[in-house]
C-alpha cells in the first residue's frame, strides 16, 4: 500500500506522512535541546561577569560543558536533520526512503543526547566539549557522543537514499533545486564529520575504559578538530541553504545564478572543513607548511565561497524586488521587505551577523600571524557565537516561524511578540560576539573560572578596567539574547500546544510563500547593473573588513618592538 501523503494548501507541497512526522519529532527536540543549552548559558555568562560571578569552579566547568554540547551539536544537527528530510522529500516531492531507517537514527541521536545530559549533570563529565585527553570523563560520555554521530550518520543514510528515490520515481525533472544541493553539501561533509568523530572518539572510549594505556594529546587535537569544526561547517552549509529558502519563500526570488551558487557550495567541500588548523596553530607537532598552506589558500578559497553566498542572497532578494516594481533609490527595496515578518528579519539579521562579526573575525583569526593573539582567549567564543549562533541558531529560528504552519498544521501564537524575537536574541548575541571578541583583545582567558587566578593562592593579575567593562556587557547581552530564546521556545511549543489547529485544505490569511516575478518582469531590469543596493553593502563589508584587519596587524606589531 502506497504512503498517504498531503498536498500543503499554502505552498503546494506534497508532504508524505513518514517525513512530516520525522521533522516534527527532529525539530521538537531541537527545541527542548536548545532551551536546555540557554539555560546553561545563561550561567555560564553571569559567571564570566566578574561583579556576579555566579558558579563555583565546579559547576562552571559542568554548565560549560552542558551549554556547549547542547546549543553546538544536540539543538543544531536534530534541526539539520529536519532541513535535510524537508530539502529531499518535501521539495522534492518524494516519499522518504527507508522511514524505519531514518527513525533508528533518530532514536539513537536521542538516547545519546539525553545520556550525555545525564552523565554532564552527574559531575562525571567536566571536560568542555572538547574533551582534551588527557582530561577523562566517564565512559558514557563519549559513548553518548558516538551513539548520537551513529544516528546522524543514519539520518544522513536516509537523505541520501532518499535522493536516489526521487530520482528514479522522476518526481522532479532536471537538477535539484538549489535548496537541496545546499543539503546535499551539508551531508556531505556531514559524513565527513561523523567518520572524524568515530576515529578519535571509539579509542578514546576504550581509553576510559582501561583497554588502551593512553591518548596521544596531540593526535586527539588534531584528529578531534577534524570532527569538531567541521561539526561547524554543517551549520554554514545548512543555514546557507535556509537563506535560499526563505528568499524563494518570502520574495519569489531566484538565484542570480544557478552555476555561481553551487560552485560556491562544491567550494565548501572541497576547502571549509581545512580551516580548523587555526585551533592548532601553536601547537608544536603541526608542520609549519600546513599550517601556513591552510590559513592563506585554503581559507582564502572557503571564504570567497562565503562572500558569494552574501552576494547573491541579498542580491536576489533585491532583483525580485526591483523587478516587482520596487525600485526607487538604492535601498527602497530593503525598506520595504516586511521587517514584521520573522521568517524575514531573522533570516537578513543572520545574513549580516554571520558576514559582518562572525565572517571578518574568523577570516582575522584564521590568519596564522595574527592568530596568536587571541589564540585560547573570549575572542575565541566571541567569534563562533557570531557564526554559529548569530548566523546558524537564528536562521533556523526563521525557518521554524515558517515550518510551524506549514508542517505542523498550527498558526502562530504571540505574533506580535513573534515579530520582536528576531531582534531581541540578535541584539543580545551581537553584543555577546562583539564584548567578548573586545575581552580577548586585551587577554582575557577562554578557559577560566577565575581570570585573575585569584583561587591559586598568589598574586591577582588584574586587567584593564574596560575588560570588566566588557565582560559586564557581556552578561547583559547574554541575558537578552536568553531572554529572546526563551521567547522562540515559548511561543514554538506554546503554538505547536495551544495555537489554532488549522483545517488540511485551509489557506492561512497572509500568503506563506509569494508568487514569483515573471520572466517578462526580470527583463525590464535590463543588462546593467540590477543589484546597486546589495553591491554598496558588499563594498561597506570590505571597507570594513579591511579596517579591522589591517588594525590587528597594527596590534601584532606592538606586541614587541623591534629597536
Amino acid at each position: 500500500m502506497s504512503e498517504q501523503f498531503r498536498i500543503c494548501p499554502d505552498t503546494g507541497l506534497k508532504l508524505y506522512q513518514s517525513t512530516e512526522t520525522l521533522i516534527k519529532a527532529n525539530a521538537v527536540a531541537a527545541v527542548v535541546f536548545l532551551l536546555v543549552g540557554g539555560i546553561y548559558g545563561l550561567l555560564v555568562g553571569l559567571t564570566r561577569w566578574p561583579a556576579v560571578h555566579l558558579l563555583p569552579a565546579d559547576w562552571f566547568y559542568l554548565a560549560l560543558t552542558g551549554h556547549g554540547l547542547n546549543v553546538l551539536i544536540f539543538w543544531l544537527i536534530f534541526f539539520e536533520m529536519a532541513v535535510l528530510y524537508f530539502a529531499s522529500s518535501v521539495i522534492l516531492g518524494s516519499r522518504l526512503a527507508v522511514p524505519k531507517f531514518a527513525w533508528a537514527g533518530f532514536a539513537l541521536m536521542l538516547i545519546g543526547a539525553l545520556m550525555n545530559n545525564y552523565i554532564v549533570l552527574s559531575g562525571e563529565a567536566s571536560v568542555m566539549m572538547t574533551s582534551y585527553a588527557p582530561m577523562d570523563a566517564h565512559p558514557l560520555f563519549y559513548l553518548s557522543l558516538i551513539l548520537f554521530a551513529v544516528g546522524a550518520l543514519l539520518g544522513c543514510f536516509v537523505f541520501f537514499g532518499t535522493l536516489v528515490v526521487a530520482k528514479e520515481e522522476k518526481t522532479y525533472e532536471g537538477s535539484v533545486p538549489l535548496v537541496t544541493f545546499g543539503a546535499i553539501t551539508a551531508a556531505i561533509i556531514a559524513v565527513f564529520t561523523i567518520i572524524s568523530g568515530a576515529i578519535i572518539l571509539i579509542p578514546t572510549l576504550l581509553w576510559s575504559l582501561g583497554f588502551l594505556a593512553e591518548i596521544d594529546a596531540l593526535m586527539y587535537r588534531l584528529i578531534w578538530w577534524a570532527f569538531g569544526h567541521s561539526s561547524q561547517q554543517i551549520n554554514v552549509a545548512a543555514h546557507i541553504a535556509v537563506w535560499y529558502a526563505i528568499a524563494s519563500i518570502v520574495f519569489g526570488a531566484k538565484p542570480m545564478s544557478e552555476k555561481v551558487s553551487r560552485m560556491a557550495f562544491f567550494m565548501y567541500i572541497l576547502f571549509l572543513q581545512l580551516a580548523s588548523a587555526h585551533h592548532l596553530l601553536v601547537d608544536p607537532g603541526v608542520s609549519s607548511e600546513f599550517k601556513m598552506f591552510n590559513t592563506s589558500y585554503a581559507m582564502y578559497l572557503a571564504v570567497m565561497a562565503s562572500m558569494v553566498h552574501g552576494l547573491t542572497v541579498p542580491g536576489s532578494i533585491e532583483q525580485a524586488q526591483r523587478a516587482k516594481g520596487i525600485n526607487a533609490g538604492l535601498f527602497e527595496w530593503l525598506r520595504r521587505a516586511p521587517w514584521g515578518n520573522p521568517t524575514f528579519s531573522g533570516m537578513f539579521l543572520s545574513l549580516i551577523g554571520f558576514g559582518f562579526l562572525g565572517g571578518i573575525s574568523g577570516v582575522t583569526m584564521g590568519a596564522e600571524q595574527i592568530n596568536i593573539l587571541v589564540h585560547n582567549t573570549v575572542y575565541v567564543p566571541g567569534h563562533f557565537h557570531a557564526t554559529v549562533v548569530l548566523g546558524t541558531t537564528l536562521a533556523f529560528m526563521a525557518m521554524t516561524y515558517w515550518l510551524v504552519p506549514v508542517i505542523f498544521r498550527r498558526d502562530l501564537i504571540w505574533k506580535g511578540l513573534a515579530s520582536w524575537q528576531p531582534y531581541l536574541f540578535g541584539l543580545g548575541m551581537a553584543g555577546v560576539s562583539l564584548f567578548l571578541m573586545g575581552a580577548g583583545t586585551l587577554g582575557v582567558p577562554r578557559r577560566h573560572w577565575d581570570i585573575t587566578f585569584s583561587m591559586t593562592g598568589g598574586e591577582v593579575y588584574e586587567f584593564p578596567a574596560a575588560a570588566n567593562t566588557l565582560l559586564a556587557l557581556n552578561g547583559l547581552s547574554v541575558a537578552l539574547a536568553v531572554a529572546g530564546g526563551a521567547a522562540f521556545c515559548l511561543i514554538i511549543v506554546g503554538s505547536l500546544l495551544f495555537g489554532r489547529k488549522l483545517g488540511p485544505d485551509e489557506k492561512l490569511a497572509t500568503p506563506h510563500i509569494a508568487t514569483p516575478p515573471s520572466d517578462a518582469d526580470y527583463e525590464k531590469l535590463g543588462n546593467g547593473i540590477t543589484v546597486p543596493g546589495t553591491l554598496v553593502l558588499a563594498l561597506v563589508f570590505f571597507a570594513a573588513f579591511a579596517v579591522y584587519y589591517f588594525i590587528n596587524w597594527k596590534y601584532l606589531a606592538e606586541t614587541w618592538g623591534i629597536s
